[in-house]
């Protein structure tokens, strides 16, 4: 999710759930410990639970890193051995490490040295041709025991030789069944599912197959209302999803202190665009913060200006 679940998008992410464990984007353990890691890291008390995902291949450079992450007040650190995007193929981390699984477990040990809280790891079920039950179940066991006793499993293989980023979320085949597999043989491990659960049904039914849990990205930033409803769904059935009105107000307030550290309202507004998504308005919506909330010099009152809009679609 490096791009989407910065801050901004998180503060508005746990307006729709108080009890969703959000995550950071993937960042990269070199970056934290060699670069200014209070302002790579900053957050938002309202964002708690929140997890810090790194991502890197040298254990004593995870070790620091999570380490500075504890000691910022982060309640979780993931290892991203799942991403299998441009940038982490070329760094020799994300995806590629489920190749080396003893070199994870090394990266997760030291890890677990350095901090008190869980270390846990996001990955897939396999990589290129290696797609077998028996190789995801060796990864699985050999970083197990390490000390993870939680994985968040992308049901698809990455496939880093001739498919796209965007389409190794797509084309892969989803094998739920190994999810719920891994649970079943191994339980006391806690198996998170990740990858095409799109809506509150289609999570229950995941659970209720034997997952610990699911885990959704881009289905919230492109409808967050989605968050709030699984909230009701799986956490509070008495929680009322706020509607776009009262979501918008508390933004404004935000935006107007996130103004004042020079941050563009632009950097904000862009995770509002599925506020509407599936609603009457959506696609004046989008252009209002496209062509309004999109100038430079855009004050936090500005998303005010389209009020009417989300009134109409309420």
């Amino acid at each position: 999710m490096m791009d989407y679940t910065d801050r901004h998008c998180r503060f508005i992410h746990r307006l729709y759930s108080p009890h969703a464990l959000l995550y950071t984007e993937m960042i990269v353990a070199a970056a934290v410990v060699r670069g200014d890691a209070r302002r790579l890291l900053a957050y938002g008390q309202s964002e708690h639970p929140l997890a810090l995902q790194l991502g890197g291949c040298d254990p004593r450079e995870l070790a620091a890193a999570a380490k500075i992450g504890a000691s910022m007040g982060y309640d979780e650190i993931n290892l991203n051995v799942g991403c299998p995007s441009d940038r982490v193929k070329s760094g020799a981390f994300g995806a590629c490490l489920m190749l080396n699984p003893p070199l994870v477990a090394q990266c997760v040990a030291a890890m677990s040295d350095a901090v008190s809280i869980p270390v846990t790891v996001k990955c897939r079920i396999g990589i290129d041709a290696r797609e077998d039950y028996e190789f995801f179940a060796g990864f699985i066991d050999t970083v197990a025991a390490a000390g993870v006793r939680c994985f968040a499993v992308h049901a698809r293989n990455a496939i880093l030789k001739g498919l796209s980023p965007r389409e190794n979320r797509e084309i892969p085949p989803l094998k739920y069944a190994y999810v719920y597999r891994i649970k079943r043989e191994r339980p006391d491990l806690q198996i998170i599912l990740n990858g095409g659960v799109q809506d509150c049904a289609a999570a229950a039914a995941h659970i209720q197959a034997g997952a610990d849990g699911v885990m959704l990205g881009r289905a919230v930033c492109q409808r967050p209302a989605l968050l709030g409803e699984l909230e009701r769904t799986l956490i509070d059935p008495d929680w009322v999803v706020p509607d776009p009105m009262q979501v918008l107000e508390q933004v404004v307030v935000y935006a107007r202190d996130q103004l004042r550290d020079n941050v563009r309202l632009h950097s904000i507004a862009r995770h509002l665009h599925g506020l509407l998504a599936g609603a009457s308005g959506a696609r004046a919506w989008r252009r209002f913060l496209s062509e309004v909330a999109g100038r430079p010099d855009a004050p936090a009152e500005t998303l005010l200006g389209a009020a009417d809009i989300l009134r109409r679609a309420a």
